[in-house]
């Protein structure tokens, strides 16, 4: 098992989500940032959807109590074992009693540490990614533990790749047009390409804000379904980006659409961080 000495800004546990539970209001949840979550664990041999701690912004300190190995990717954080740098991407020995500590993140906004056979935490319909009120918890406390498999097993070698992540930290999200593209007035969608925007301070797992506006929209829509990545249009002009936590419906025009990749993208900006739209 694993405690939590210090808790970080926001460590949350996430796999890739819930998938079959759209219809009953559920959102999907899961690692904000798939690829670099999916990155950490095929490093390790793990499943794609074995469960990760998500760190936002600055991280834990934790104290294993088992062997294990560990990786991290993502954003570049300071971390620490025994005053040694821990090295992103990279497979790491840990033995009982060695802690691990994080500072704040160096670049971009979250990164992933997954441990040898996943985090061992509470499966809520088929998913153990934290979402309040379906989890008891949000993000994880001091005092809080975590169970993961006892892992034996010592490599002769640690596994260490380049991993071309440098994508991540590019301005530019791919995206499709969405339902209710053709509500942008013609000089919004011919500029489209030409706009730069910058994150609000109203972000979070649920959405990002963009703070400049398109040109105002009086267009309604009935309630109709929305997906991670969904852009809305609001009255203002305003451009909203579901993420991992959003709702499942909304009333808003849906004039555009991430990548998948975009996503990802989107989830190592912070407050102020611009980006631009490539339209498919």
């Amino acid at each position: 098992m694993v405690e939590v000495i210090k808790s970080g800004f926001f460590t949350a546990v996430q796999d890739l989500g819930r998938f079959d539970f759209r219809d009953k209001g559920v959102p999907i949840s899961g690692a904000m940032d798939s690829f670099s979550a999916l990155w950490a664990n095929e490093l390790l041999g793990n499943n794609p959807n074995d469960a990760v701690l998500e760190i936002t912004l600055s991280g834990p300190e934790l104290l294993f109590h088992e062997h294990t190995e560990i990786v991290l990717a993502g954003a570049k954080i300071e971390g620490f074992i025994d005053k040694q740098s821990l090295p992103m991407h990279h497979v790491i020995e840990i033995n009982p009693g060695q802690k691990i500590r994080f500072g704040h993140v160096l670049r971009g906004c979250r990164v992933y540490l997954a441990v040898k056979g996943g985090w061992q935490t509470e499966a809520i319909l088929g998913s153990r990614s934290f979402f309040q009120p379906i989890s008891q918890k949000s993000h994880l406390t001091k005092g809080d533990v975590l169970n993961y498999l006892p892992f034996d097993k010592t490599l002769d070698f640690h596994a260490n790749m380049k991993i071309k992540n440098d994508f991540l930290f590019d301005k530019t999200l791919a995206v499709f047009p969405g339902p209710e593209f053709d509500f942008l007035k013609e000089d919004d969608k011919n500029r489209l390409d030409e706009f730069t925007f910058h994150i609000d301070s109203l972000n979070n797992r649920m959405a990002y804000q963009l703070q400049e506006k398109l040109s105002k929209n009086n267009h309604s829509i009935t309630t109709s379904a929305t997906l991670p990545g969904t852009i809305q249009l609001t009255p203002s002009g305003k451009l909203i980006v579901l993420m991992r936590d959003a709702q499942t419906t909304g009333g808003y025009p849906r004039i555009l659409q991430l990548s998948e990749q975009a996503i990802s993208v989107l989830a190592q900006k912070k407050t102020n961080d611009a980006v631009r739209f490539n339209l498919l």
